[in-house]
């Protein structure tokens, strides 16, 4: 099992138009260092991993359940299994470093 990653080394996967992640996984638990081009959409879904992430630059507005913050510098969020959440980029884009727990099998 692989335990050193450069994120440069690993190739990005396009989430959707304009989002991409660099993913490394374990056995229990996967990062996702994921880059939003300027106003780029994830559009709303939901998983049964529980997410938490980190803002790493610039902005994005994170909505989970319908309620919706603007996110920047290094804040931080939690997303339980489940539950809905969507997030739209500022217009100077954002990249935020979101960790998942299981690992989501369809990234793997």
């Amino acid at each position: 099992m692989k335990r050193i990653w450069a994120p440069a080394d690993i190739e990005p996967r396009e989430l959707a138009p304009g989002v991409t992640a660099r993913i490394a996984s374990g056995e229990k638990l996967m990062f996702s260092l994921v880059t939003l081009e300027p106003n780029a959409v994830v559009p709303e879904h939901a998983h049964p991993h529980e997410q938490m992430g980190m803002m790493v630059g610039g902005a994005m507005e994170l909505t989970v359940a319908g309620e919706t913050r603007l996110l920047s510098g290094n804040a931080l969020y939690l997303i339980p299994g489940g539950v809905p959440h969507k997030a739209a980029a500022g217009p100077e884009g954002a990249v935020a470093l979101d960790a998942f727990s299981p690992p989501r099998e369809e990234y793997l």
